[in-house]
């Protein structure tokens, strides 16, 4: 197996990656750094962001009021010592992406242009149209060009840590174009691969969203926080679960069942204001967790509009016009006219919550650095806790920034202190990820097809652990998780050859999913409460004096996981009552 030494190694080249590959080339010149994506990193998940990014730029904003919507609306389960860092962070991350080059919106004045967000009291999020992501991936991507220090490895499948002596070493990975397999010695490694949506079968989220990293450090040992957190957005299109961005509603845009009625007033998020000034209440701007679950109401009630692809509601933006459209929502115009085939400038769209954003992820502190010596995480797959039990439209983009920085700092004050490493101690651990691969490609006894692994985890994922939960579909969750993971060490790879095997890389990207699935089943278990994003009919309450603690899920083999807690940081706001009613200035 050949093997590429290096000093540090990223895994995963979205947002998060890039700009903690970017802050260690600037800030450590003669570093070697090692940029391993299974895509091309234009293809990164990133990109496919819409709305925007939320840092505090105006003057009628503070970082008090950021401060409090978002641990507001993560339901007190944020650390309160990472948002603190979080908000201050946030505007000069998106100020040096302006200096790259990103084409924020702007006022008439020359400004930088925001506009209002679910659950934030202020308007803060800063945006490109609805292709936001697109444009700070793009602009990630084109400085990360100048440093030659940068190594990129595209299309290379990560596999596993490499382990020494209690500490991260490096990985192992496959060269997909040739099924080849390299081991990446490197003195800290920073994993910035993704959430793992795709483990539900109706979600925002594209093909590579499988959580490879997030298992990769899970198999190692490091422990996965809050997993049970799920967000659903509340509009996802019913067809394809293509996301119609929030910047919909932050325009302006409208719900209503199908009697015509703005129905979120019936669920704690105030008053029905005149159509085109939704700023003024909370209405459609409430928290996605919120939206998501006054549609699941609705359905109960029989209240939704029946369609083609299924129950719905609808997503009125007519009142907009067709001049804010074509300027502030062209992606949303063309999605839903070539995917539907609606124009939302003449007509209602039908929309449905989907799966979009994992709260939870590998666990970190705010300095971005796991329980692990020399592995740090950020992005959708770390979980930092910024996010809480339910994140704040527009937080993310900015997250992967401020977080991706923060993870690079970190690995260049961790590589002052790291010891010599023979690199032939590694080896042997290689040499495990070489025989897990040649075991699937030698394995005759296989009776378990990839896609039939794949279908059942998804069915038990939307049947038992949706929007609402309780704990009978929960135990048969947990149940048949775990059956699946057993069932899957009998999994057939049906194609041997070695070149771009997509199969291969599918049987791997289920092995990784399962495991997830499993962590996000035995934790929503084990937290008998309702909160943020985690709702069950038979706890309905937040339970403060025994869950206002993080779930911490460690990987047992082949057993069930272990779950044990950790405790929020509380610093200056004590949990409260997060009300919606109200202004929404």
């Amino acid at each position: 197996m050949e093997t590429v030494s290096t000093d540090v190694v990223i895994v995963g080249a979205g947002g998060a990656g890039l700009r903690a590959a970017i802050a260690l080339a600037e800030t450590a010149p003669t570093l070697r750094i090692a940029l391993i994506s299974k895509v091309y990193p234009m293809r990164s998940h990133t990109c496919a962001a819409e709305g925007g990014a939320a840092g505090v730029i105006k003057p009628d904003d503070s970082f008090d009021f950021h401060f409090h919507d978002t641990v507001g609306g993560g339901d007190w389960l944020s650390d309160q010592d990472c948002v603190e860092y979080f908000i201050h962070e946030a505007p000069k991350e998106l100020l040096q992406l302006e200096h790259w080059g990103c084409p924020w919106n702007r006022e008439a004045d020359g400004s930088v242009a925001v506009r209002p967000f679910g659950g934030m009291k202020k308007q803060r999020t800063w945006f490109a149209a609805d292709k936001s992501g697109f444009h700070i991936l793009h602009t990630l991507f084109q400085t990360s060009l100048q440093f030659p220090s940068i190594t990129r490895f595209d299309e290379y499948f990560g596999l596993d840590l490499l382990m020494h002596d209690g500490r991260c070493r490096g990985i192992t990975a496959m060269e997909m174009r040739s099924g080849e397999l390299r081991q990446f010695h490197a003195k800290a490694v920073i994993i910035a691969g993704g959430g793992a949506g795709r483990m539900f079968p109706f979600s925002t989220n594209g093909a590579i969203k499988t959580g490879d990293g997030i298992a990769m450090a899970y198999r190692a040992g490091a422990p996965l926080k809050d997993m049970e957190f799920v967000q659903y957005h509340p509009t996802g299109l019913p067809n394809t679960g293509s996301l119609l961005t929030e910047a919909c509603r932050g325009e302006g845009g409208i719900l209503t069942n199908k009697h015509g009625r703005r129905y979120l007033q019936d669920y704690g998020m105030g008053p029905e204001t005149p159509v085109g000034k939704p700023q003024l209440k909370t209405m459609e701007l409430g928290p996605r967790d919120r939206l998501s679950q006054a549609y699941w109401h609705e359905l109960q009630k029989g209240n939704t509009v029946s369609t083609q692809w299924g129950e719905c509601v609808l997503l009125d933006m007519r009142h907009l016009g067709a001049k804010k459209i074509r300027e502030r929502l062209p992606l949303v115009h063309e999605l839903a006219e070539s995917y539907l085939g609606v124009d939302i400038i003449k007509d209602p769209v039908p929309i449905r919550p989907v799966v979009h954003y994992m709260m939870g992820g590998i666990s970190t502190n705010t300095a971005a650095a796991t329980p692990l010596p020399g592995l740090f995480a950020a992005g959708e797959c770390a979980c930092v806790s910024l996010n809480g039990a339910n994140r704040l439209g527009s937080n993310s983009l900015v997250e992967l920034l401020v977080f991706g920085r923060r993870a690079a700092l970190s690995a260049i004050d961790y590589l002052q202190t790291v010891p010599a490493l023979d690199a032939s101690s590694l080896n042997a651990a290689a040499d495990t990820t070489r025989q897990r691969i040649e075991a699937l490609y030698n394995r005759n006894d296989g009776v378990e097809s990839m896609s039939g692994l794949r279908r059942e985890m998804m069915d038990t994922m939307e049947k038992n652990v949706g929007i609402y939960r309780n704990e009978a579909g929960l135990q048969e969750g947990v149940n048949k998780i775990h059956e699946l993971r057993a069932r899957y060490t009998r999994v057939k790879l049906t194609d041997r050859s070695r070149v771009f095997n997509t199969d291969l890389f599918q049987i791997l990207e289920l092995g990784s999913m399962l495991d997830c699935a499993e962590a996000v089943t035995v934790g929503a278990l084990a937290r008998r409460e309702s909160r943020g994003a985690h709702q069950r009919l038979d706890y309905v309450d937040r339970d403060d004096t025994n869950f206002l603690r993080h779930t911490m899920v460690h990987r047992q083999g082949a057993d069930l996981p272990r779950v044990d807690y950790l405790d929020v940081v509380i610093t200056r706001s004590p949990p409260g009552v997060r009300d919606y009613s109200g202004d929404h200035k």
